[in-house]
């Protein structure tokens, strides 16, 4: 399954933010506790709805999304 079967985007949940599976956790919380130290462990006991391949679809979206990133040009 890709990350585009599991990371949603609805503007009546968390402001329109990608979310994983419609729930109303966010791609960035789950970025932001793994760059806080969290684990993968530690984040699915935390958050029981999460499974082991949503938070790799975050990690999967955070790169894609930052390949498409346009370069500005260096001054």
């Amino acid at each position: 399954m890709s990350y585009q079967e599991r990371i949603t985007l609805d503007p009546s949940k968390r402001g329109g933010k990608p979310c994983i599976r419609g729930l109303r956790i966010t791609v960035y919380d789950v970025l932001e506790y793994l760059a806080s130290g969290m684990t993968e462990a530690e984040i699915l006991v935390d958050f029981p709805d999460l499974t082991r391949e949503d938070i790799r679809a975050c990690l999967e979206f955070a790169a894609d999304r930052e390949r498409k990133l346009v370069s500005l040009p260096s001054r």
